[in-house]
């Protein structure tokens, strides 16, 4: 297993094609520290002795030591344990973890091309399995680029007066395959070794160039990462470890890129495009059921110290508003306990989470995050959105003063009242407060993909037979 040091140096091995603010730069630019920062997390997490035990996992190829963030979950205890990953590491960085969007890929692709060889006697398995060897012998970052620019949204991929707006195969060659297009919202782009293409959407007869998934190095000639950075505010005085990271998400652009055969896990099987895209979305989904009550996690103690520090932390309105946070929290951790006990072993030896169950957690995670943030609004009050700068507090003509009027519950310092109030401010009125509140609605898949997930698997006619038995009706 890497360390998180040799995963920084290896970063520097790749080719500069990250670009951001019409800069481009390179992989050790100290604009992307603080979302390197959280990958790291996952490299330190194994040393751990509170994460070790979740995150250190026999490999299935070879039976060594691996990290759970290179591993194909083969036992509904695999699933469990990735869940349980997933929330203990957000309690590290405040938020995201990153990784697990490569993870989940990977397992995605490993069902999927299983399934594709039994009905088109296609060797995709076995370039996956080989991939998958690589992935966990070098303990490699994935990332999952699936989401497509798609142009106009009433049009499919073939209706498209620009055929490059959902990416696609250009040309097949004897050695591999061209690829043209985009793959958009890609956190850990610019940080991540390797980039493993999916499909976005069911797709038709008509539309077999793109039906395309593959795995390629994240500086493979032709690929460019147009980034934008979500980071927490620069301190100058108040160091505090939640201050520390960021995400990145790229706009990946494949601009004629080459692909070797070795590396392609779909190239015209229009038939599975839905099944891997809600494969995917499927185990995405199933990791939000650990990532999002860890960030409810967060947002649960900030309310409640907030409310202390406020004085009013016995008040009835705090209680029932932390008791929701509670609720909430623990259901979606709920739905992913049950989508990993529920879960089924495919073709492939590779568990899948129950999608029902899955996409339930995720549904009420995604409908209730701004009511997250409105209740730590409420508590916190006006002054996270108006708190003096920093550097006022350490000012020789003001900081008596700022150190005066701060203060709330006296049993607390001042300064602590302002480490809470700034951390605050950064969490929730910054700009990467704003993108957190957008990936929880968006990320994994918006609250109305859920309920189309749900509906499409779901039995309603069981239910309609229940209720004719119950009535006495025949027909």
């Amino acid at each position: 297993m890497r360390t998180a040091d040799q995963y920084y140096q290896d970063l520097s091995k790749l080719r500069n094609n990250v670009y951001v603010g019409g800069r481009k730069i390179n992989r050790h630019d100290s604009i992307l520290e603080k979302s390197i920062n959280v990958i790291r997390e996952t490299f330190d997490g194994v040393n751990d002795p509170e994460l070790k035990s979740v995150m250190v996992v026999k490999s299935e190829i070879d039976g060594r030591d691996i990290n759970r963030f290179t591993h194909t979950q083969r036992s509904i205890d695999d699933l469990l344990k990735k869940q349980e990953m997933t929330r203990k590491l957000c309690w590290k960085c405040g938020n995201c973890i990153q990784r697990c969007m490569g993870t989940d890929a990977l397992n995605a692709v490993g069902v999927v091309t299983k399934e594709i060889d039994e009905v088109k006697k296609t060797e995709y398995h076995k370039n996956f399995l080989k991939f998958l060897k690589y992935f966990q012998e070098n303990d490699l970052v994935g990332n999952a680029a699936q989401t497509d620019v798609k142009g106009d949204r009433s049009k499919r991929p073939h209706q498209q007066l620009d055929s490059d707006l959902y990416l696609h195969i250009v040309e097949k060659k004897p050695d591999g395959i061209v690829v043209r297009g985009a793959k958009a919202h890609n956190t850990t782009g610019p940080y991540t070794d390797e980039i493993i293409v999916l499909p976005t959407r069911a797709l038709t007869k008509d539309e077999e160039k793109w039906a395309v998934s593959f795995a390629i190095p994240a500086d493979t000639e032709g690929i460019k990462l147009v980034c934008h950075i979500s980071s927490m505010r620069d301190r100058k005085h108040l160091h505090a470890p939640g201050s520390e990271f960021a995400f990145t998400d790229s706009l990946t652009i494949f601009d004629n890129v080459f692909v070797p055969w070795e590396r392609v896990f779909m190239s015209g099987e229009w038939e599975f495009g839905a099944r891997l895209a809600l494969l995917f979305a499927n185990y995405h989904r199933h990791t939000y059921c650990g990532c999002k009550p860890g960030v409810t996690d967060v947002i649960m103690g900030l309310t409640a110290m907030v409310a202390d520090y406020n004085g009013i932390g016995k008040a009835a309105h705090v209680i029932d508003d932390l008791s929701k946070l509670m609720i909430l929290a623990e259901i979606v951790y709920a739905a992913g306990i049950a989508a990993s006990v529920k879960g089924k072993e495919s073709l492939s030896g590779i568990y899948e989470p129950n999608f029902t169950y899955s996409n339930c957690g995720r549904y009420i995670a995604g409908e209730n995050i701004y009511h997250e943030f409105e209740i730590l609004a409420k508590v916190a009050g006006g002054l996270p959105a108006t708190l003096p700068l920093e550097d006022d507090f350490y000012n020789d003509e003001t900081r008596e003063l700022l150190e005066k009027y701060i203060m709330r519950n006296p049993s607390v310092s001042a300064e602590d009242q302002h480490r809470l109030f700034r951390f605050i401010s950064d969490y929730s009125c910054s700009a990467i407060g704003g993108g957190y509140q957008y990936a929880g609605v968006h990320g994994g898949g918006s609250p109305i993909m859920e309920k189309i997930g749900i509906r499409t698997n779901y039995d309603l006619e069981l239910r309609i037979k229940i209720v004719k038995k119950l009535a006495g009706i025949k027909s």
